[in-house]
């Protein structure tokens, strides 16, 4: 675990240096916020806006490692770039861009892991919103484990406001209504 929080305190110096805003996301965070996991690998959200990419992936790539080829095309395309701390640990960057990102940024808080190690990482519920939205089994997972240890410290009309637009872009009206379904089963238990 020392080793994934160089990497992020390498990666967040470089993006501090130029006044970038970022926050941590992913596995760093969810030991914030939920329940304790093992992660492989740190996960950064970058605003970087549309248009205006290049601007970040290139002095990225022009200090770190890139772990796939075509790196900058693909970062650009796919709006991740994937890259190595000096380390050697993998870091996921997203490129953010949406108005929910932005908000999550600004939204982040510093958290100290360890006596030297302070990462600026998003809200729990910021956390949820980007958990469900992904939707994949181990994201669920994620998002049953902040609901059981934050439980009724989350804004849940945050939540809610900022989920149901992200849904509906892609057309999913399911998943709104399971995480409420989840919500109401770790309340009936509490």
């Amino acid at each position: 675990m020392i080793e994934l929080f160089q990497a992020a305190l390498e990666v967040q110096q470089f993006c501090f240096d130029r006044q970038w805003r970022l926050s941590v996301i992913g596995g760093l965070a969810v030991l914030r916020w939920g329940e304790a996991r093992t992660t492989r690998d740190v996960d950064f959200d970058l605003l970087a806006g549309f248009g205006s990419e290049p601007d970040y992936v290139d002095p990225l790539l022009a200090h770190f490692q890139s772990r796939v080829p075509e790196a900058r095309n693909f970062a650009i395309e796919n709006r991740v770039l994937l890259i190595s701390a000096s380390n050697g640990c993998p870091v996921d960057i997203s490129l953010a861009g949406i108005p929910f990102e932005e908000r999550m940024i600004g939204r982040a808080s510093p958290f100290r892991y360890a006596p030297d190690v302070s990462l600026l990482t998003c809200s729990a519920e910021d956390l949820v919103v980007m958990k469900a939205f992904a939707g994949r089994p181990q994201d669920w997972i994620d998002v049953r484990g902040i609901l059981a240890t934050q439980g009724g410290q989350l804004d849940w009309a945050y939540v809610c406001e900022n989920l149901a637009p992200l849904c509906a872009v892609k057309d999913d009206h399911d998943t709104p209504a399971r995480l409420a379904r989840m919500r109401e089963e770790l309340l009936e238990t509490e």
